[in-house]
């Protein structure tokens, strides 16, 4: 887990992230994630990348829109977590309490 500024852009925590990605076929991800840099880090890896171009790009760039609604998922897990009102609200102004209170959510969560 990783824990950016929330007014940091999604990919800026990519980056920091993309070293310690595991093996995978596919990486899902939104549009905060598209820059080219990151789907030419994600193609290095032999990772395809599944992210719809953002509105403003001139050329689009073509994904799986099948394999892409898949990602709901991650979205489901993301608003369990916010059930939780100290995560939602992030109470905690420290870090590590406020990774601490999403990882006991996440355990949780699963093992409910």
């Amino acid at each position: 887990m990783y824990l950016s500024a929330g007014q940091t852009s999604d990919y800026i925590g990519a980056r920091a992230l993309l070293s310690s990605l595991p093996p995978a076929r596919v990486l899902l991800a939104d549009r905060g994630y598209d820059a080219d840099w990151f789907r030419n880090a994600l193609i290095k890896r032999d990772i395809q990348p599944c992210i719809p171009s953002r509105k403003g790009r001139k050329a689009a760039i073509p994904h799986d829109a099948d394999l892409y609604r898949k990602r709901h998922k991650i979205e489901n897990m993301f608003a369990r977590l916010k059930d939780w009102r100290r995560v939602a609200t992030r109470y905690d102004r420290c870090p590590i309490l406020f990774l601490s209170a999403c990882a006991l959510a996440a355990i949780v969560i699963y093992w409910l």
